[in-house]
């Protein structure tokens, strides 16, 4: 995970260095900041990692500050940091996007897991964003007539249906299912139609 930065912000020095030093024990890459503004000037969008914040600070709070985040197109997940008298605005942090909120005093276990959490699900969403990219690339490389079987074979209808509709023979349909299937590599209709799913409106 060192490829990765967990960027605290707090305008409490004590909680910005205690939170440094449980992090990086647990072999992550920790940058500190003193104040939203500070973070947001040296912030840069393309940077994988997570934010863990705390939701009350001067000048700009956490809220503000996650606002700013995702309007920079940013997909860094955020944690908010809350005193107990802070939870509704923790709430609304979620509401606008963070991934959770954790309360102080925290369990150095919570923190550490709600770290971790945070850049599997990025992860996992960078994996879904690659896997969307591929199937969108091979979809790209179908004919106008594939495409027409595609949408077809996605609609439930079998071959002769599709042969009749299309104004072609059925087995002019096999051929282009099959070509479907290798440009696509897709191993079954089922992972076929799945993939032209996940694609969404084309």
């Amino acid at each position: 995970m060192t490829d990765k930065l967990i960027y605290v912000i707090d305008d409490d020095e004590a909680v910005r260095e205690s939170l440094s030093f449980l992090l990086a024990s647990a072999g992550l890459a920790v940058r500190t900041h003193e104040s939203a503004t500070e973070f947001l000037s040296a912030f840069d969008s393309r940077r994988c990692g997570c934010v863990v914040t705390d939701v009350r600070m001067p000048e700009m709070s956490g809220l503000d500050l996650l606002k700013e985040v995702k309007a920079r197109d940013s997909r860094l997940p955020v944690i908010v940091m809350t005193g107990h008298g802070d939870i509704p605005m923790a709430v609304d942090a979620m509401k606008h996007g963070a991934l959770d909120f954790i309360e102080k005093p925290f369990d150095d276990e919570v923190i550490i897991s709600a770290v971790t959490a945070a850049l599997g699900a990025r992860d996992q969403e960078a994996q879904r964003e690659a896997q969307l990219a591929e199937i969108s690339r091979r979809h790209g490389s179908l004919s106008p007539r594939e495409r027409d079987v595609l949408e077809q074979l996605v609609a439930g209808k079998p071959n002769k249906v599709i042969a009749f509709e299309l104004g072609i023979s059925p087995r002019t349909v096999e051929v282009y299912r099959a070509s479907l299937m290798t440009k696509m590599q897709a191993a079954s209709l089922s992972e076929l139609v799945r993939m032209r799913f996940l694609m969404g409106p084309v």
